[in-house]
């Protein structure tokens, strides 16, 4: 049967203590606001360059929505990588990741809604969890996700893509985090 040990009564300002819960959660976990803020910063300036990069390969007058839409669940899985690569606590890189997906709501919410793939970015994460030739991997993900599987050019697209916008984020987030 049951007993009345399970059973939590709110004190006097429920409100007040759950605040105050959640500071002493943050000290205990060693987060300062500092860093908080360069993890927003670092993902609020990630979105901005993934977004950037859109424009400036999505302006074409031939377009091919396939490849423009695996490229930028590619440059998104990349972000994710590069924030849990480059930044020193899950709880920063989860703030870094919230600011990026922000970010990109609030500038472009019809990119937003195809950065919910869910599907592609189990794919990108099994050819990255088994290590070795990470890159490669990335690119050979990329040309399959495009209908081009064993495609050289495709593979090497997505190679690429991957190299450049990893290093992309790491020079952000270390940009942020060594002031």
């Amino acid at each position: 049967m049951f007993t009345d040990d399970d059973i939590k009564i709110a004190g006097d300002r429920p409100s007040k203590d759950i605040k105050l819960n959640k500071l002493n959660q943050d000290s205990i976990l060693g987060i300062d606001k500092e860093l908080v803020n360069s993890a927003k910063k670092a993902g609020s300036e990630v979105a901005k360059l993934f977004l950037d990069s859109l424009k400036n390969s999505e302006d074409g007058e031939e377009k091919d929505f396939e490849l423009i839409i695996e490229r930028r669940l590619l440059l998104l899985f990349t972000a994710t990588v590069g924030f849990e690569q480059h930044i020193q606590s899950d709880s920063l890189s989860g703030i870094a990741q919230k600011s990026f997906l922000d970010t990109l709501k609030k500038s472009s919410p019809e990119i937003y809604e195809t950065a919910c793939d869910t599907g592609a970015f189990s794919f990108y994460y099994l050819a990255y969890r088994r290590g070795g030739d990470i890159e490669r991997r990335m690119g050979q993900t990329f040309a399959m996700l495009c209908s081009h599987d064993g495609d050289p050019i495709f593979q090497e697209l997505g190679e690429a893509l991957y190299c450049w916008f990893y290093s992309a984020v790491e020079k952000t987030i270390n940009k942020q985090f060594n002031k």
